[in-house]
C-alpha cells in the first residue's frame, strides 16, 4: 500500500469515512490528476465538503478548461504544470491529510514519494468509491470486480450485458472508461456494478469488500511501474481480499488459483474455476461446443446447466474469448443471474472495436484488428486463432520480454512486419526464435526530442502495404502489436484506427496497387 494511517485523530477520522454521509466536511485532501478518474474523485470530495488541491503535470486546453470547473464548482487551489508535481502541496496553509490519486500516478512519483515518508494515507479513486458508496436514500449496488493482465474489458462488458439481460440496473465502470465515482453518484443507484480494476487501481486500494471477484490471467506487464513482476502479482491478487460470495480463478492458469488460496476473504466465499475445457465440480468450462455451470447448481456433481453455445460469442471465436465468457458468467452466476440470462447477455454483447476486429477479406486474405493486445500474452492469445500468420507487430515494449511469446508461435509466421520507434526487442526475440521468418521493419517515421511527430497513420499504411505484398489466400493478416502504442500514436484506439483505415483504403484501390 502507499502510505500508512496517521496516527491520533486524523487516523481516527480517516477510519469513520465509510459512508457518504460520514463527516467529510473540511477535510485536506490533494488529489493528483486531472483525467477521468481524478477529475471524478474531486468532484466527488468537493461536493462531500472536502477541501481540495488537485495537482497535474498537463496545462493545455483539456486541463484548463477541467480547472476551471473545478474552481468553479469549489475547489481550494488547482495546480496545473510540471513543477507542481515534484512536492506535496500544503491544503489552505496546512499539510494535508489526505491523497487520493489517479492510477497513472507511480508510488515512485516524487509528490506520493513524499506523502508516503510523511505517513499520508494515499488511496484510489476506487478505494474513495468503497467508502462512499453507502448514502442515506439511495440503493447500495453490490460489486462485481474484475482484473487481470488481458480481457478485463470484453469480461467487464459481458458481465455488464448478462446482468442487464437478467432485468438489473447494472454498469460495467472503472478501468473500463466510466469511472466508479460516477457510477456511485448516479441520482438512481444500481442493483451491481461490474468494476474493471487495473494493477495500479488496486494498488491504491484497500478495503473493497466484492460480492465476486476474479483474475483472469497474469503476465508480464507494467514491470516499470511496479518494479517486479512479483510486485505486480500482489497488487492483482488484491482482488480476491474480503471477497464475500466467489473468488473465480482460471483453472488454466495456477498463479490466480494460488493468489485464491492465500486470500483473506469472508468466512464461506467459495472458490470457483473456469476452463476452456471440460469442467470439474465447481468449476464453468464448454462440454461439446457448449458452455456449462457445474458451480451454482445444486446437483454439480452429477449434472450441469448450459448456459449458452461458444457459437454465441460470434463468427470468430478464439480461446481466450471464451475463457472470459465462462469468466464473466461465473460472476452473474455467483449474484444469482438465471442461465437464460447469461445467454441472453452472451448474444447480445457487442464486442469493442480493436479486439480481435475482422476489418475486411481481401483475395482471400482476412485482416485483423487486434490493437488492444498491447502486451506479450495479449498478442499470444491472438496468434493463436490463426495459422498462417503475416504478424504486423511493435511499439513502446513497458521492459516487457519476447522470447515465450515468439518461440511460442514461430511456427504459424509467414512474416512479420515490424512497426514501432524501437522495437530492437522483439527483433532481437524473432532473431533468436523464429530466424527463418521475414521481417520487414516500417521507418518510424520522423521523430522530435526522440519522440514520433505524428506519422502513425503513414507508418500503419507503409505497414499495411507491407504485408499486403506477403499476404496469399488462405493468410491471415494480424496486427497485435505485443507493445504499447504511444511511442507512434496517441491510444491503442488511434493504432487500431490507423489500421482500419488503411485496410480500407487497400481494399478500395485496384490489385495492381497491392
Amino acid at each position: 500500500m502507499g502510505g500508512r494511517a496517521m496516527t491520533g485523530t486524523n487516523s481516527s477520522r480517516l477510519e469513520s469515512l465509510v459512508s457518504w454521509d460520514a463527516d467529510w466536511a473540511g477535510l485536506r485532501v490533494v488529489v493528483t490528476g486531472i483525467g477521468l478518474s481524478g477529475f471524478s474523485a474531486a468532484d466527488t470530495l468537493i461536493e462531500l465538503g472536502a477541501r481540495v488541491v488537485l495537482v497535474d503535470a498537463r496545462e493545455n486546453e483539456e486541463t484548463l478548461a477541467k480547472a476551471d470547473t473545478l474552481r468553479i464548482v469549489g475547489a481550494h487551489e488547482v495546480l496545473l504544470g510540471q513543477e507542481h508535481t515534484a512536492a506535496l502541496p500544503l491544503v489552505g496553509g496546512e499539510p494535508a491529510e489526505l491523497v487520493v490519486t489517479s492510477p497513472g500516478w507511480s508510488p515512485q512519483q516524487p509528490l506520493l514519494a513524499e506523502a508516503a515518508r510523511a505517513g499520508i494515507p494515499i488511496w484510489g479513486d476506487v478505494e474513495l468509491a468503497w467508502r462512499v458508496r453507502h448514502r442515506a436514500g439511495r440503493r447500495t449496488a453490490d460489486w462485481l470486480t474484475i482484473t487481470g493482465t488481458n480481457g478485463k474489458t470484453t469480461t467487464v462488458g459481458l458481465a455488464e450485458s448478462m446482468l442487464q439481460a437478467a432485468g438489473l440496473r447494472a454498469i460495467a465502470a472503472g478501468n473500463v472508461g466510466t469511472p466508479v465515482l460516477d457510477a456511485i453518484r448516479d441520482p438512481v443507484g444500481y442493483d451491481v456494478i461490474a468494476v474493471e480494476l487495473s494493477s495500479f487501481q488496486l494498488h491504491w486500494s484497500s478495503s473493497l469488500s466484492p460480492l465476486a471477484s476474479v483474475c483472469l490471467n497474469v503476465a508480464q506487464d507494467h514491470v516499470d511501474w511496479h518494479g517486479s513482476f512479483e510486485n505486480y502479482l500482489a497488487d492483482k491478487a488484491k482482488v480476491y481480499a474480503n471477497t464475500q460470495i466467489a473468488c473465480v480463478y482460471n483453472a488454466e492458469q495456477r498463479e490466480t488459483e494460488a493468489m485464491v488460496e492465500e486470500a483473506d476473504v469472508v468466512e464461506g466465499c467459495r472458490a470457483v474455476g473456469f476452463t476452456t475445457g471440460i469442467p470439474a465440480v465447481s468449476m464453468l468450462g464448454v462440454v461439446n461446443g457448449l458452455l456449462v455451470d457445474r458451480a451454482f447448481i445444486e446437483d454439480r456433481r452429477r449434472s450441469a446447466a448450459e448456459l449458452g453455445a461458444v457459437s454465441d460469442l460470434g463468427d470468430v471465436v478464439p480461446r481466450h474469448l471464451v475463457a472470459n465468457a465462462l469468466a464473466a458468467a461465473a460472476l452473474v452466476r455467483a449474484y444469482g443471474v438465471e442461465p437464460a440470462a447469461v445467454q441472453a447477455g452472451i448474444r447480445n454483447f457487442q464486442h469493442g472495436a480493436h479486439r480481435i476486429q475482422q476489418v475486411a477479406t481481401i483475395e482471400g486474405v482476412r485482416w485483423i484488428n487486434d490493437s488492444k493486445a498491447t502486451n506479450p500474452h495479449a498478442a499470444a492469445a491472438s496468434l493463436s486463432a490463426f495459422d498462417p500468420v503475416v504478424w504486423i507487430a511493435g511499439g513502446l515494449s513497458k521492459g516487457v520480454d519476447y522470447d515465450a511469446l515468439v518461440s511460442g508461435h514461430a511456427g504459424r509466421l509467414k512474416a512479420v512486419v515490424l512497426i514501432g520507434r524501437d522495437s530492437s526487442g522483439l527483433l532481437g526475440s524473432l532473431q533468436r526464435h523464429a530466424p527463418d521468418v521475414p521481417v520487414i521493419s516500417v521507418p518510424p517515421g520522423e521523430t522530435e526530442n526522440g519522440q514520433a511527430t505524428g506519422n502513425g497513420e503513414e507508418v500503419m499504411a507503409g505497414a499495411v502495404a507491407a504485408a499486403a505484398r506477403i499476404a496469399a489466400d488462405g493468410d491471415t493478416v494480424l496486427m497485435a502489436p505485443a507493445s504499447a502504442s504511444m511511442d507512434q500514436f496517441t491510444s491503442y484506439a488511434h493504432r487500431g484506427d490507423a489500421f482500419i483505415e488503411a485496410v480500407r483504403r487497400l481494399e478500395e484501390g485496384p490489385a495492381q496497387e497491392r
